[in-house]
């Protein structure tokens, strides 16, 4: 089977001074997806961007805008995320009580709904989710703050995940997020993640964001024929 592999760049690396020209680099340097952090000071012990922003990102890109949300209650905010425009939209399964009402309301909305969750929360807690969702969003540093190192313990989750998803005959996508970059992709990848989150590795890097996002490209590249082979 093919592997659906994406790179998603994540705008809390970016200068937001330079917004619209940083996903212009990334968007003509072939990213097929936008991911966004949102995060309320509460959940995590970070603030970053609401709505209003993520409208003006909808203005300035044709990418889809997968939102996370690292708020507490997201149900009572995905209507407006929605509206701003966001296409994917993962909430958090330790920050609601009612997540299957928020994730059934997310797609009768017409948006690609995942559920996503902290590097110690166990896979089984998923259970109950994971034929309910388009994509699961696997974080593999704790989430607030972006330029974190990878928790190596998540490739063991990630595999897990996988053959969880495989077993049971799920579309369910795997996306993962934190301290990603060139040098432990290809090992992220054989794991069985598909769609990587990658910041600081892509704007924050000593090369430009086009060819950070351009070498990270062509290692999923490879990949992906690398699996194709028999």
């Amino acid at each position: 089977m093919e592997h659906r592999i994406a790179i998603a760049p994540s705008i809390l690396a970016a200068d937001f001074a330079r917004l619209a020209d940083e996903i212009q680099a990334v968007e003509q340097a072939g990213a097929t997806i936008l991911h966004i952090d949102v995060m309320d000071g509460h959940f995590v012990p970070n603030i970053t961007i609401g709505p209003p922003v993520v409208e003006c990102i909808r203005k300035v890109t044709s990418l889809p805008l997968d939102a996370h949300l690292m708020i507490e209650n997201p149900g009572r905010c995905v209507d407006s995320f929605i509206s701003a425009g966001v296409n994917w939209l993962s909430v958090h399964i330790e920050a609601d009580y009612h997540i299957n009402r928020t994730l059934s309301h997310i797609r009768e909305r017409g948006v690609l709904a995942g559920v996503a969750f902290n590097p110690a929360t166990p896979v089984s807690m998923l259970e109950e989710v994971l034929p309910e969702v388009d994509h699961v969003l696997l974080m593999t540093v704790n989430p607030g703050f972006g330029g974190q190192r990878f928790v190596p313990s998540s490739l063991k989750k990630i595999r897990k995940l996988r053959e969880w998803i495989a077993s049971n005959g799920f579309r369910t996508r795997i996306e993962v997020d934190g301290g990603i970059g060139p040098g432990n992709l290809a090992e992220i990848l054989s794991a069985g993640a598909e769609i990587i989150v990658a910041g600081s590795a892509i704007f924050r890097a000593t090369r430009s964001v086009s060819d950070s996002f351009s070498e990270m490209n062509a290692i999923a590249e490879r990949h992906r024929k690398a699996s194709q082979v028999v």
